[in-house]
């Protein structure tokens, strides 16, 4: 394995929430497969700023600004082009519920890990490897 990137970077940011040994995950508008909730930073918007946007957008919740905590920051390649997730926890306020942008929610556990991308794979790994994904 090199460290080359392969085509072009997609730098996002995603919220990490464990529920009884469960990850929520989001399947967008129109895909098939299911993400951690978060997204693309815009231009100038900091990793907590995209966070608060991205799952206010996504999930109809306001995350508490002063919970946000790191959990790690992975990257792997997809579809010719190489993903960059930095995940961090939160404390929400509000109901989940999924947005006009979002067609379902779940609670995936470690044996659903094949229905998210390679990137979020790596999350999932981690995540049971450290107990806290059953």
């Amino acid at each position: 394995m090199t460290d080359e990137l392969v085509g072009e970077l997609i730098d996002t940011v995603a919220w990490v929430l464990i529920v009884d040994g469960r990850i929520l995950c989001a399947r967008p508008r129109g895909k098939e497969i299911f993400y951690i909730p978060g997204g693309k930073r815009e231009a100038g918007e900091s990793d907590e700023q995209t966070l608060v946007r991205e799952i206010a957008e996504e999930l109809t919740v306001a995350l508490v600004t002063e919970t946000v905590v790191p959990v790690g920051v992975y990257e792997a390649d997809d579809g010719g082009a190489r993903v960059r997730m930095s995940c961090y926890r939160a404390d929400y306020r509000g109901k989940l519920a999924a947005s006009s942008e979002i067609d379902e929610l779940a609670w995936f556990g470690y044996r659903d890990r094949a229905q998210v991308p390679p990137v979020d794979q790596l999350l999932f790994d981690e995540l049971h490897a450290a107990g806290s994904l059953r």
